[in-house]
Order: structure tokens, then C-alpha cells, then sequence
């Protein structure tokens, strides 16, 4: 049985809480709530030190238990047990991070772990890098519906322009995730079908995981108490039963002129995912379309400047990047 860990991906607000409860709730699967240490400890891997160390390995799996920044409290674990199975766990940064959920799936009893966060998508190269065997699931959601929902939530302080980019990049992000990874490694699957009939999406999902389909994954309330912080009311949607009632509501949430600009700018990638437009709003502001466009080129320009950042701590690495808690991660894996 496979013990591959599992990151579900995707533009934020587009269900994926709800795809990491309904993993969650299979029996052999532990996929936590968001948490905010794993790209913190990669972007910060020089100043941690060399991971052969003992001592640094303790003082980065203290970093990640007590620091208020990273969330550690919601996966339920003993900060003392953490701190020395880290210490004790083989000799890379991917091993003391994954040990941390590793302990979560051992919490339920469970034999493989995951993890959720809608930015991972455009994070797939890191994640590959901290855990070579890694199985992406990446969960698409009519930009209409992710933009409308993301200008709701009392987290997301930026304007509409900014949503629909995020949009944009997450599409964009899947596509070269198509071609440059493997099939047994990268899944796609859209929320609009999942709420139709999640059961069938959940066989394939399973199937592409490697595991049986357990009819648990259909109804996944129980699982929200435990890996969805009561904090997180934006998530209330979770405690209830797989529903499309969302779907399509952004036709009601959107100002005539954001529907204009979702369907010029975001058309061919709307249809390329089966998504129909409408033309209601008829054409966008040529204003409202510049505005889009600077808002996109300074996103990728800040993108542009991190991976160049990254690609100067690779060559400055103090230590062993990769994992070596699953077999997969102790016996290289043959990619293709």
C-alpha cells in the first residue's frame, strides 16, 4: 500500500477545504488544517542550518513547535514528542517537516499524511524538492465563482483585479503541471463535478491515489471538527453535506463589470476547463482590462524574483533538502 504524501492544490476559494476533509475522512488518509511552517522552513533552510546536525534539526522543530507564526497548535500534538522526534528523524530539512505530519496521521491511526493550501500550486517545484514522491491533486473551480467567493472573505484585503490574476495563475500553473509531470504524480479534477456526484470523482481520485474508495469521503462533517479550527468561520460550509448550492452563484455576486472583465481575460482558460461564458455583461471596460494586466505583470514580476532568490539559496544550501520518511522518498522513484 502506498504511503505517498498528498498535497491538494488549487486558486483559493475553490472548494479545496473541502477536498481535505473528504480525504481526511478516508480511513487511511490524515490531511491536517493548513498550517504555516513547511514554506516558511524551506524559504528560511539557510539560517536553520545544516540538517546532519542534531542540534539544528531540535532548534528547527522548536522554531516550528512554539513560534506563533506557524500554526503547529492545530494539529493537536505534543510540542515536547515533536521536538524529539524531529531531533531523532533522518538527516534532512524534508524529514523534520514531515515528521510533523507524519505525528498527525499517527494521531488517527493513519497510514499516510497530507496537506492543503490553495498557493501550493504555484509551489509544486518545492514540494517536489522537500518530498520527491509527493502526489499532487489539484482542484479547479469556475474563476467566476473563486473571484466573487475570495472578495468575500474578511482575509482577502486586495481588489478584484488581484482575484482574478490569482485565478489566471492557477490555471496557468496546472497546464505546465500537465505536461512536465508525471501521470501517476499530478490529478485534476473540478468542484463543480465533485458536488454533482462525489462519489464517482472520488473513485477516480482514489484510484489515481492508489487506495480503495470508501463511501466515508461522500459525507466528509465529521471530519471538519477535527481538521477545520472552529477560527476559520469563512469555512462554515464545511460542517455540512457535499453541496452544489454555490455553484454558478457568482452570476449574483459579481458587479456587472467584474463578469465583463472575468469573461474577456479569463475566457479561453474558462473554456479550456469547460466552463461556458455567458457574454450577460457584454464587453469589458478597455480601463478595467489595463488595470488587470499591470495588476498581472507585477504579480509575475514579484514571482520572478522569488524563484531567482530560491535559485541562489540552492546553490548556498547548508544541507540535504529531500525527505527520507516514506519509501518512496528512501528508494528514489522512477519518474515517467
Amino acid at each position: 500500500m502506498s504511503d505517498r504524501p498528498v498535497f491538494v492544490v488549487g486558486c483559493a476559494r475553490s472548494g479545496t477545504t473541502m477536498l481535505q476533509l473528504m480525504l481526511h475522512s478516508h480511513p487511511r488518509m490524515a490531511v491536517p488544517p493548513e498550517t504555516r511552517f513547511l514554506e516558511a522552513a524551506y524559504s528560511r533552510r539557510r539560517v536553520h542550518g545544516d540538517m546532519r546536525d542534531p542540534q539544528n534539526r531540535r532548534k528547527l522543530a522548536e522554531w516550528i513547535a512554539y513560534d506563533k507564526s506557524t500554526k503547529f497548535r492545530d494539529l493537536g500534538l505534543d510540542k515536547h514528542d515533536f521536538v524529539r522526534q524531529a531531533t531523532q528523524a533522518p538527516a534532512s530539512l524534508g524529514s523534520v517537516i514531515g515528521t510533523a505530519f507524519r505525528m498527525y496521521a499517527d494521531r488517527f491511526g493513519k497510514a499516510r499524511w497530507g496537506d492543503k493550501r490553495p498557493s501550493y500550486v504555484r509551489k509544486v517545484d518545492m514540494l517536489s524538492r522537500l518530498f520527491p514522491d509527493a502526489q499532487f491533486v489539484h482542484l479547479i473551480r469556475d474563476g467566476r465563482d473563486c473571484v466573487s467567493s475570495l472578495k468575500e472573505m474578511p482575509w482577502y484585503t486586495l481588489d478584484s483585479f488581484h482575484a482574478v490574476s490569482a485565478w489566471a495563475e492557477a490555471m496557468d500553473a496546472g497546464a505546465k503541471l500537465r505536461k512536465s509531470l508525471p501521470e501517476h504524480s499530478y490529478y485534476e479534477l473540478r468542484y463543480e463535478d465533485v458536488t454533482d456526484d462525489p462519489s464517482t470523482e472520488m473513485k477516480k481520485l482514489c484510484h489515481f491515489l492508489g487506495e480503495d474508495f470508501d463511501p466515508a469521503m461522500c459525507s466528509p462533517r465529521e471530519a471538519a471538527g477535527v481538521a477545520v479550527p472552529l477560527h476559520k468561520v469563512w469555512h462554515s460550509n464545511t460542517h455540512g453535506e457535499v453541496t452544489r448550492a454555490r455553484v454558478g452563484s457568482w452570476a449574483n455576486r459579481l458587479e456587472p463589470w467584474e463578469i465583463a472583465l472575468c469573461e474577456e481575460v479569463l475566457g479561453e482558460r474558462l473554456e479550456a476547463n469547460g466552463y461556458e461564458l455567458t457574454g450577460m455583461a457584454g464587453e469589458a471596460d478597455k480601463a478595467h482590462v489595463a488595470a488587470f494586466r499591470q495588476t498581472a505583470r507585477k504579480r509575475s514580476l514579484s514571482r520572478l524574483r522569488k524563484q531567482f532568490r530560491d535559485r541562489i539559496n540552492r546553490v548556498r544550501e547548508p544541507g540535504p533538502v529531500a525527505a527520507m520518511l516514506t519509501s518512496g522518498q528512501r528508494v528514489p522513484m522512477k519518474v515517467g
